[in-house]
């Protein structure tokens, strides 16, 4: 059995407390990064969730992401960490990646969470999203460090999300209009 790859495309991306070989930026096309799954159990709490990304089909999308080359023999330790990391709704698919820097193509394992889980909450007006993101904390912190993270990360590769960048300057918007500049 030869190595295989892990798509990360939220907290992954910055954290991805797994043994591996190799990382880098990757690319899924027909996919768009959303702000539509809850989260009881890292950026929120049961009966106030936090909002986390998850991917939904999109034909005409680009996510970015970083890709992660795992070893055989420790694969399935790293499967049994994100199924536990990643039990919020999340399941597993097979996808076809390309790494940004070589375009060769890669066959990753992601963590989608889509409607049907008991999670889900959808679309919603961005400045709604930023509110729920401003309030809500959970056991892996606050839920706005996970949306800056990510849009930091994402500025830091080059590769700027419309729909990240959107949530956190209306998180920013609300704290001026609340007189709290920090973000």
């Amino acid at each position: 059995m030869s190595d295989r790859w892990i798509f990360g495309y939220g907290s992954l991306v910055w954290r991805p407390a797994f043994v591996h070989r190799e990382r880098r930026p990757a690319r899924l096309r027909g996919f768009a990064r959303r702000f539509w799954q809850g989260s009881t159990d890292h950026r929120g709490v049961p009966g106030a969730p936090g909002r986390v990304v998850t991917l939904v089909p999109d034909a005409d999308a680009i996510t970015v992401g970083m890709a992660y080359r795992v070893a055989p023999t420790v694969w399935g330790e790293v499967m049994a960490q994100l199924d536990h990391r990643e039990q919020g709704g999340y399941a597993r698919h097979a996808v076809e990646l390309e790494s940004i820097s070589d375009r060769s193509t890669l066959e990753a394992v992601i963590y989608l969470a889509g409607p049907d889980n008991p999670r889900w909450l959808g679309p919603a007006p961005v400045e709604d999203i930023a509110r729920t993101i401003d309030t809500s904390r959970g056991p892996s912190g606050p839920n706005d460090a996970y949306l800056l993270r990510l849009e930091a990360w994402l500025r830091e590769i080059g590769r700027p999300d419309p729909h990240v960048s959107a949530i956190a300057d209306a998180l920013r918007s609300l704290r001026a209009r609340n007189g709290d500049p920090a973000t």
